[in-house]
């Protein structure tokens, strides 16, 4: 790593930190020659696969679009930004780990309502409305039904 303060190419690492959910490292650096420090992160780049959509497009895996569907669906509601990137940190790492280059849009949905389900049952109602294109009120009876059985005790 250069030193952004001289360009010597010798630097060495004080200090190494896990950050973001184990994501990447902090590091900071200092450069032999001129003694200054600096900070530097290091992330794995790993590809994320191409989204299969319904008639059969595909599309690169957009987080920015993943992360505006979810503040859309938790407009108003009590949900932290970091309980949002939490979740979507968690739905990019489920892309990844299944090992595939193509997933279908038709999964992605359903682990989005999954993570909006933990976070807020409002919001999944409200993804779901979209996402299902319910036609009438009976639809959203239905999903929250479904959504008070999974969230029943179970005995």
């Amino acid at each position: 790593m250069r030193c952004p303060f001289c360009a010597d190419p010798d630097t060495k690492v004080v200090d190494s930190r896990v950050v973001e959910e184990g994501d990447s490292v902090r590091r900071r650096r200092e450069c032999v020659k001129c003694g200054e420090r600096f900070t530097t992160y290091e992330t794995a780049e790993l590809a994320l696969p191409v989204v299969v959509k319904r008639d059969g497009r595909r599309e690169e895996f957009d987080v920015a679009k993943l992360r505006v569907s979810l503040m859309k669906a938790l407009e108003k509601r009590p949900v932290a930004v970091e309980t949002v990137e939490n979740a979507l940190n968690r739905i990019k790492r489920w892309a990844r780990t299944r090992g595939e280059r193509e997933i279908g849009s038709v999964d992605l949905g359903e682990q989005v309502m999954e993570e909006l389900r933990r976070m807020d049952e409002v919001a999944y109602v409200r993804f779901a409305s979209v996402y299902r294109s319910f036609q009438d009120v009976n639809a959203f009876r239905e999903e929250i039904e479904r959504l008070e059985k999974k969230l029943a005790p179970k005995r």
